[in-house]
């Protein structure tokens, strides 16, 4: 297929141009649901007129609906969407650049996704959807999956549906670790819950606060309660999480000056499972909070990171360099960032 590819590519290069055209904007349709087509020309940066061309001739071959109050894919549309995916990270030439970040890092798997998910919400929705495709992917019956916190991980959730050839009732979803503190719709706990009654898995909640004083984790630990659920999320064969920068995550958490001046001198540029990491991929801090600890994380079977944007790059990197990852869904502008500072 590649060679195909690289033949039509030379010898009819307007063809494959056509071709990302068209897959695009029937992708942004899916995304969208149901979405108007001066939006949607918005969204493309494509005048309404090149759009109503395209789009009459996607409604001609029965690929999209077009109603009074949008245009919505058809179920035809949506077979070719995904009977085209396989050849469209080579049409997107993606395909080269997953390549090199798996063998760089050793991982076992790679997922990109086109576009900038922080300058696209449309780009955003499509991380969440390849991150819960991959999710599903490598989930078992009775698995335990420990979910973190952050606004990606909260998109994947959105993008979860059933398996058809799965039952997922005797999986577990748990909060990586304590995170009341955080707005509630991206919260650990929020997220595993909505992950949980998406696939119709059940769930369990760890209502502690994302950080803890000496005294106020010593309390906890001893808990009963608070140690069954502990050690569950320990226990979990699954760890989906995102990857934030270091001083944006040091400020949302109201970090004090003294230990926001220490990430800086240490060198901190991503945090992750309630460590900071710096470029090298070493632990320079870590928050006092129940859940997981790096022991863990290292002997999880599964270990899935999802992030995006140009500016999380280099957080990205960092993470990748502490080694734990097996499997990366990220969108290509953090991608191209990731590969030039490979290079």
């Amino acid at each position: 297929m590649r060679t195909i590819l690289e033949v039509q590519k030379q010898l009819l290069p307007d063809l494959m141009e056509i071709l990302k055209k068209r897959y695009t904007i029937l992708h942004q349709i899916l995304l969208s649901d149901v979405i108007g087509r001066r939006t949607l020309a918005v969204s493309l940066n494509m005048t309404e007129r090149v759009l109503r061309a395209e789009t009459d001739l996607l409604k001609a071959q029965g690929l999209i609906e077009i109603e009074n109050v949008g245009m919505r894919i058809s179920d035809s549309g949506r077979k070719l969407l995904d009977d085209l995916e396989p050849i469209v990270k080579d049409i997107f030439g993606l395909s080269n650049l997953e390549e090199r970040i798996r063998d760089a890092f050793g991982l076992r798997k790679v997922i990109i996704v086109p576009g900038d998910s922080e300058a696209s919400l449309l780009a955003k929705k499509e991380l969440g959807r390849a991150g819960a495709k991959a999710l599903l992917a490598t989930m078992n019956p009775q698995d335990v999956v420990a979910v973190t916190g952050g606004s990606t991980i909260a998109e994947v959730a959105e993008q979860l549906s059933p398996p058809a050839n799965l039952s997922l009732k005797q999986c577990w979803f748990v909060p990586a670790r304590g995170g009341l503190g955080e707005s509630l719709e991206i919260q650990a706990n929020t997220i595993a819950s909505g992950m949980a009654k998406r696939v119709g898995a059940g769930y369990r909640l760890l209502h502690v606060p994302d950080l803890l004083g000496k005294e106020a984790y010593e309390s906890l630990v001893h808990d009963p309660n608070i140690h069954d659920i502990v050690e569950m999320i320990r226990e979990a064969r699954i760890i989906i999480h995102g990857i934030g920068d270091a001083m944006e995550m040091a400020r949302r958490r109201k970090l004090d000056g003294s230990t926001v001046k220490e990430l800086q001198d240490e060198g901190a540029l991503a945090e992750s499972f309630g460590y900071y990491f710096n470029g090298e991929g070493v632990v320079v801090h870590k928050m006092l909070t129940l859940g997981l600890r790096l022991e863990d994380i290292m002997r999880t079977e599964t270990v899935i990171g999802i992030a995006g944007g140009k500016s999380k790059a280099r957080a990205i990197h960092a993470v990748l360099q502490f080694g734990q990852e097996d499997i990366l869904v990220i969108d290509e502008a953090a991608a191209e960032e990731i590969v030039k500072l490979l290079d």
